[in-house]
Parts: C-alpha cells; sequence; structure tokens
C-alpha cells in the first residue's frame, strides 16, 4: 500500500505550468508524484491541515476539484450512449482504437498548442522526470506514429484529457474532459481524407439530432498568405492568427485593436487583414480568391485556394455542402496546423423543452498537420496527418439540459430479469435460478428486500 506523510499528502498534486517559485524537492514514496518545498519546518502548516482533514480540528470539506465534476447513474448512462454513437461512426469508416498513458514527458508536448502551453499540468516524479498531463490526444498520438515508425494508420481515441482553463461548466468546459479523436496517417491523393474528416463531423452531428449546425472549414496557407500580402512579418504569423482566432466571440473592432496594440501590427496592415479574415462563402468565394490580383500571387495561399476548391467538390460528391462555409476567419490557435482547418458550431437550439438557447460553442474541431510527427522522428521524416475532435462535454451538456427539462427519466441499468419469491422461504431455490440465468448470459439482479416485501404484500389475498 502506498504511504505518504502529511506533508506529501497534503502536497502531491499537479503544477500548473509557467514560473515555479522556490525550489522543490519530491516527496513521498515510490510511484507518487508529489512535491514539496524545503525545509521540512515549512511542511507544519500543510500537516496541520492534514491533521485537521483526518479529524482533528474540523471536517474536510467534500467536492471535486475546480473544473472536474461525478457523474451521476443518470449522467453516466446518458454520456455511455453519446460515446457509443461517436464511436459506431468512426468504426463505421474503417477506424481502429489505440491507447496512450495520460502521463507524457514535458518535452513531448511543450511548444505544439502555442498560446494554450500555458494551459498543461506539469509534474515531477521521485527520479527527476519532468512529466505533463496530456492536453489533447493529437501529440500523443504523432509521438505514438514516430516511436513506433507507423506511416499509415487510420485510428480513434477515446480518452479524457486535463487543461488548466478557466471551466464554465455551463458551457460545457471543464479541467478534465473526454475527447473523441478520429484521425487519418499517411499518402492518400490529396483532399480525400480532409473530406472524410468533415463527412464524419456530419455524420455524428445529424445523428446527434443537436439541431442547425455549419461546419467552418479554412486553410492555415489561405491564411498565413494574407498575412504575407498585407505586410505582416512571418514572426508574427502566428500570434496574428491567435488574434484572428477570437472574431467568433470579438467583434473586429476589438480584435483589431488587440492586433495593434498587443500584437504588434501596424494600423494599415490590421486594416487590409480585416478585408480578408470578414469573408465567408462557399465555392463562388473561393473562386472571387482565386483571382484576387494580390492573394493569387501568394504561392502558399494559392496552393491552399486549389486544395479548398478540390475539397468542395468532393464534400458535393457527398451531399454536404449545404452545411460547409469558408469561413477566412477561422483560425484554430494550435501551432501545429499547416492546411486545411475546420470548426463545427451549432447554430440555435430549438426545443420545446428548453426555453432559451444553450450556447455550447464549438461541438467539433480538427485540420490537417503534417509536420507534427517529424517533430518528434530523429531523421525528421514526416507523415501527413488529418484529424477531428469531437467536444463531447459539450455535446453532453446540451443533452444534459434537454433530459432534466423534459423530465424523462433515462434507465441506467441493462437488467432483464429480476427474481422474486413470495415466499420467504425458498431463498435457495431463487440464489439457484439466479446463477443459471448469470451463467446462460442473462442479466439479472437481485431485487432489494424492501422490494420483494413489497411484492408480497400486493400478492396478499
Amino acid at each position: 500500500m502506498l504511504r505518504l506523510g502529511p506533508c506529501a499528502a497534503a502536497a502531491a498534486r499537479c503544477l500548473p505550468a509557467g514560473p515555479r517559485p522556490g525550489p522543490l524537492c519530491l516527496a513521498g514514496s515510490r510511484g507518487s508524484f508529489a512535491r514539496s518545498r524545503p525545509p521540512a519546518g515549512d511542511c507544519e502548516p500543510l500537516s496541520r491541515q492534514v491533521g485537521a482533514a483526518a479529524g482533528g480540528e474540523r471536517a474536510p470539506v467534500l467536492k471535486t476539484p475546480k473544473g472536474t465534476r461525478d457523474h451521476a447513474p443518470a449522467q453516466a448512462a446518458l454520456r455511455d450512449r453519446l460515446l457509443s454513437a461517436v464511436v459506431s461512426c468512426f468504426k463505421r469508416h474503417g477506424a481502429a482504437a489505440i491507447d496512450t498513458p495520460v502521463l507524457e514527458l514535458r518535452e513531448t508536448l511543450i511548444g505544439k498548442y502555442g498560446e494554450g502551453t500555458k494551459l498543461i499540468y506539469e509534474l515531477q516524479d521521485q527520479g527527476g522526470e519532468l512529466l505533463a498531463l496530456r492536453y489533447d490526444l493529437t501529440v500523443p498520438f504523432a509521438r505514438y506514429l514516430a516511436m513506433n515508425k507507423i506511416t499509415n494508420m487510420k485510428r480513434y481515441h477515446v480518452a479524457k484529457v486535463y487543461r488548466r482553463d478557466n471551466p464554465a461548466t455551463t458551457r460545457g468546459r471543464y479541467r478534465e474532459f473526454y475527447q473523441c479523436d478520429f484521425d487519418i496517417a499517411g499518402q492518400f491523393d490529396p483532399m480525400i481524407p480532409d473530406a472524410e474528416c468533415l463527412k464524419i463531423v456530419h455524420e455524428i452531428l445529424t445523428d446527434l439530432q443537436l439541431g442547425d449546425f455549419v461546419i467552418k472549414v479554412n486553410d492555415r496557407r489561405i491564411l498565413n498568405g494574407v498575412f504575407a500580402i498585407c505586410g505582416v512579418p512571418e514572426s508574427k504569423f502566428i500570434p496574428a492568427c491567435c488574434t484572428v482566432d477570437k472574431l467568433d466571440k470579438m467583434p473586429w473592432e476589438e480584435v483589431r485593436s488587440e492586433m495593434v496594440g498587443e500584437k504588434g501590427l501596424s494600423p494599415e496592415a490590421a486594416d487590409r487583414i480585416g478585408e480578408y479574415v470578414q469573408l465567408h462563402g462557399g465555392l463562388d468565394l473561393i473562386e472571387r480568391l482565386l483571382q484576387d490580383p494580390k492573394l493569387s500571387q501568394n504561392k502558399l495561399a494559392k496552393e491552399g485556394l486549389g486544395d479548398m476548391k478540390l475539397l468542395f467538390e468532393y464534400l458535393t460528391l457527398f451531399g454536404i455542402t449545404g452545411k460547409i462555409s469558408f469561413d477566412l476567419s477561422l483560425a484554430r490557435g494550435l501551432d501545429y496546423y499547416t492546411g486545411v482547418i475546420f470548426e463545427a458550431v451549432l447554430l440555435q437550439q430549438e426545443n420545446e423543452h428548453v426555453e432559451e438557447a444553450v450556447s455550447v460553442g464549438s461541438v467539433a474541431g480538427g485540420g490537417r498537420y503534417d509536420g507534427l510527427v517529424g517533430m518528434f522522428d530523429p531523421k525528421g521524416r514526416k507523415v501527413p496527418c488529418v484529424g477531428v475532435s469531437i467536444g463531447i462535454e459539450r455535446i453532453f451538456s446540451i443533452l444534459e439540459q434537454r433530459l432534466e427539462a423534459s423530465g424523462e427519466k433515462l434507465r441506467t441499468t441493462e437488467t432483464q430479469v429480476l427474481v422474486a419469491t413470495p415466499q420467504k422461504h425458498l431463498l435457495a431455490a431463487r440464489m439457484k435460478l439466479i446463477s443459471e440465468l448469470w451463467d446462460a448470459g442473462i442479466k439479472v439482479d437481485i431485487p432489494r428486500e424492501k422490494l420483494i416485501d413489497e411484492i408480497r404484500r400486493r400478492l396478499e389475498p
């Protein structure tokens, strides 16, 4: 059994990324991930807290950590149904399941998420190895491909990830939450895997009947081309990209102000960017931008627009272009995206049981990350990849509120048979019958004695 001293037990925790005040030492037994500050005297206040929590001074406050939650049986049953629907779609498209550790080396994750890096939880083991809780499932997948020298794979992965974010539980935003990822790695004809990922998003959101939605698509090459022709230095592409990504939450005037005041762009460059990133449409917009005298002269933008046109042709064959919008404001703030990017957004929630719309933001997102695997390969060998992540927690928050508003009761067990007898002396026969049913693969439960008494009472003449 793992035993920690009072100081170590109180100090065991995940530390967020960022500056660490003061020297840190490890505390605890083998296998623990605990950090405390020397000298030993500094642990006395913590020791008193632990003693109080153990019953010395006052009872502890029982609650889950900020940004986490328990799932009662009804909630767990609803989540299982949701996950089953998503996984069924992944399997229908030929994906195989994998699993990776919840812990990764710190160096594996740092530098892959742009501004999101500050949201990574960091840990340190007793040997001094720097670790981190996984931030998403994409970077661990790229590490897995590079480590095992895999060049072709279609996979799905359902697991929890961790972010030191400001939680908003009513909007389905937590610090611990599930992600459901589908990815295609390997060489394929251009835009076919990308189109399949968008088709999967369309299938899942349609099957779940969440209401009207739109899938926004863009290409990082087009966005970088816009920055280039607008006079933005290449060193500021990523900061500018992160700011543009806020256009779905902020008006253009505030985005422009941040570009100029915080990111160091000139007012003229910001104004020129605004002429492009506020555009959205379909194939007609792609054709118009291909004729743009400035954008068409940029190599990256021209490549991106050509692929976007091909993508729309495939999406037309799939019959889903009615839900697709080519939106130049879509940026996706993660550093590892290199090509097509996309994000699904619920437009409204129409439900007779819900008075107000449930605001949950995007419910799926992804894109192409052709350079990520090469970051982990000793020889820098790249593996083209594209994938999508379904926002399970945000979708769950919608379904949960609908269920509560409707008053519908969700069955939490799969019991097929309850075995009861009107006479108490038949207990042995009842137990034998239950065992035979279990052995036959039938789902049987033993009723509570209170329920059996109620059955007996009703059977009395």
